[in-house]
């Protein structure tokens, strides 16, 4: 530590080893650096008063220490000097009474210059070595039987000549009661502290039949109130720890974030027929079967879908193929600018469209957002699952869609119809197939404008295309309940099926999209009938969006953390800075790095390893916050500690880095 000179700026208060050298003999006034009192034989010792018993008694102590058998306490010595003795230092704390004025044995009526503090008045003894906080709680530990003694106790004040008070016991002849000063200084403006003063007069108890006017006679008179200021209970009660979680997402939604981004970035397979890069895209790999019966149609063409990351912004996408395409006219894109206009929470963005020879054939393609892990309606509900064996039976069906989740398809598919068809367009892909799951209950339609750009030279009715699209979304939700891709080929065993297993509300939904004759029917009209439903929609999607704002919150502060954590990692062990070799050991920079061992290296009784990930964020975020809690750091040596603010160490660690920022420029 002897390299280690506090600066001016820190507060920080050293607390270095006690010396073994025995100390020269010395007088109690030379280690105190005051003058000792001439009455301090005589005062009795405020350890007997507080504790019952003063441990340095006959060893040092200068005080009185009345015995067993002793009923007396010593009279204090007279003083003839005119000039008022000055009190210790000790003295601001003590919660003996201490009088200003000497009153006659007589009473008499005291003016308002009686009642003025006039310092250097001798404090009067207390009766029986009796100290206020005693006499305050004296009915707590004081029985029945000795009420007449407190009494006679009370009278024989007397006895101490010119420090007695000039009052034998009544209520109404004491002059420092609180009424009698009341009345006597109208002058004082109370009316700032009135309500307190009422109130803490109305709850003033008796102590042990003294009246609360025989009790003002020992204290000094209470004209006016203060406001008690609320405690900082942070600093004196220990802070329930917190946990980890407390700082971090959940472990369900981090592991779900995970997986995406560990699919974001898989590399490619090797050995696929596949082009190095087209069109501004590479690391092209296939999200789909690229050959046998498992290979997916787009009506009578071929296609498979792709992950591949953009050359412009690194971003990853998903490109949809059309095999053996061959464009005719540039304006079959016309459509695809529309597409791409249209943003909203169930449609997967249409990005550009192209076509390209990279696979050595004719092929349109057709850029969307890519949704990691996302599985078609398809597969997540109509595909058959391997049989299974329940209760003694084999099972082979899959278990139905709970119904509060079909009407959270249906309102999601039937939001994003409503949207396209109000901007002018129809979907033409409302189908299992092309619908994916891209999150917990949350479905997209994907593959949106590629019939527009196949189907370009034929004519068509926006109508007609419009009400095809609610009899494919009639069909999608009929499959959903019966869990078979082909129930609308047996529409009424189908219905009966429906009528079984869900609300009549989920059938007359189906029953409205079945086209009939008669006048043409629009999406709008379902969500007229359905309102109660998109509310509960609504109020769930509000609910996960709360979830997640939580979850951001939590690592919102773990950015602060990092922070200090590279402010840490610049100053700490730094081996030199401006020419000296010693720079991160010496003044403020010694702060930081006793507090990073107090964080980080901190041992148990057994000498092993803390490792406590909650101390270390809680201290960090106390430290960037600058909190006024104080902590003792001891050196590696424990020969010395320095007790310090957070606070301060937040100054000394912000002066490091500016120190180190300016040597920078």
């Amino acid at each position: 530590m002897a390299f280690f000179r506090p600066q001016s700026r820190s507060s920080a208060i050293k607390i270095v080893a006690p010396n073994q050298d025995p100390l020269p003999e010395t007088s109690d006034a030379v280690l105190r650096g005051s003058s000792p009192k001439k009455d301090s034989t005589h005062r009795q010792c405020r350890n007997i008063l507080i504790h019952g018993y003063c441990k340095f008694e006959g060893k040092g102590c200068a005080y009185y220490h009345p015995s067993r058998g002793d009923t007396g306490s010593p009279v204090p010595e007279q003083s003839t000097s005119t000039t008022s003795p000055s009190l210790p230092a000790a003295a601001v704390n003590a919660p003996v009474f201490v009088p200003k004025s000497i009153l006659s044995a007589s009473p008499a009526p005291p003016d308002i210059g009686d009642t003025i503090e006039r310092p250097g008045a001798p404090p009067p003894p207390l009766p029986q070595g009796q100290g206020p906080s005693q006499m305050q709680y004296q009915n707590e530990y004081t029985e029945q039987g000795q009420e007449s003694q407190y009494a006679e106790q009370i009278d024989d004040q007397g006895q101490y000549g010119q420090y007695a008070y000039g009052w034998n016991g009544g209520a109404d002849e004491n002059p420092y009661a609180t009424e009698g000063m009341a009345n006597q200084l109208p002058s004082l403006d109370t009316g700032q502290y009135g309500d307190a003063q009422d109130q803490h007069m109305h709850m003033q108890p008796e102590y042990n039949g003294v009246g609360v006017g025989a009790m003002d006679a020992f204290y000094h008179p209470n004209t006016t109130s203060y406001i008690r200021q609320p405690l900082n209970y942070h600093l004196y009660t220990t802070p329930i720890p917190p946990t980890a979680q407390q700082f971090f997402l959940s472990e369900s939604t981090r592991e779900e974030l995970l997986k995406r981004a560990e699919t974001i970035h898989m590399p490619p397979p090797q050995g696929l027929p596949l082009p190095e890069k087209m069109q501004g895209y590479h690391s092209l790999a296939p999200l789909e079967p690229m050959a046998g019966e498992q290979k997916r149609k787009l009506g009578n063409w071929n296609s498979t879908v792709y992950r591949a990351t953009s050359e412009r912004d690194g971003v990853v996408y998903a490109l949809r193929r059309v095999e053996n395409f061959r464009l005719t006219q540039e304006s079959a894109f016309a459509n695809v600018e529309a597409w791409s206009r249209i943003q909203h929470p169930n449609i997967c963005d249409v990005r550009e469209a192209f076509t390209t020879r990279a696979f050595n054939d004719n092929s349109l393609v057709v850029v969307y957002t890519y949704y990691p892990n996302s599985v078609t309606l398809y597969d997540a509900h109509l595909k058959l699952r391997p049989p299974t064996f329940q209760n003694g039976r084999v099972q082979h069906h899959n278990e139905r869609i709970p119904e509060r989740l079909l009407w959270s398809y249906i309102v999601q598919i039937g939001s994003a119809i409503k949207a396209v068809h109000d901007a002018g367009l129809c979907v033409r892909t409302v189908d299992a197939s092309k619908i994916l799951v891209t999150g917990k209950n949350r479905v997209r339609i994907s593959s949106c404008g590629v019939f527009d750009i196949l189907a370009h030279e034929a004519k068509y009715d926006l109508a007609m295309l419009q009400q095809e699209d609610l009899a494919l979304f009639a069909r999608l939700v009929l499959s959903l309940c019966c869990n078979n891709v082909s129930a609308m080929s047996t529409l009424t065993k189908s219905l009966e099926v429906v009528s079984r297993h869900y609300s009549p509300e989920i059938k007359n939904v189906i029953l409205f999209l079945i086209p009939r004759a008669g006048p043409l029917r629009s999406i709008q009209q379902l969500f007229d009938t359905i309102g109660n439903q998109v509310a509960m929609e609504v109020d769930s999607a509000h609910l996960a969006v709360d979830q997640l704002q939580d979850d951001l919150m939590k690592e919102l502060e773990n950015a602060r953390l990092i922070r200090l954590l590279c402010k840490f990692g610049f100053i700490n062990e730094r081996p030199e800075f401006d020419r000296d070799p010693r720079w991160s050991e010496t003044g403020d920079r010694y702060i930081i790095k006793l507090f990073r061992d107090y964080v980080f290296h901190q041992v148990d009784e057994n000498g092993n390893p803390v490792v406590n990930l909650s101390h270390v964020l809680t201290c960090l975020n106390k430290l960037d916050a600058g909190a006024d809690e104080r902590i003792m750091l001891v050196s590696r040596d424990e020969q010395s500690c320095l007790v310090v603010s957070y606070r301060e160490i937040k100054s000394c660690v912000e002066a490091a880095f500016g120190d180190l920022a300016r040597g920078t420029r």
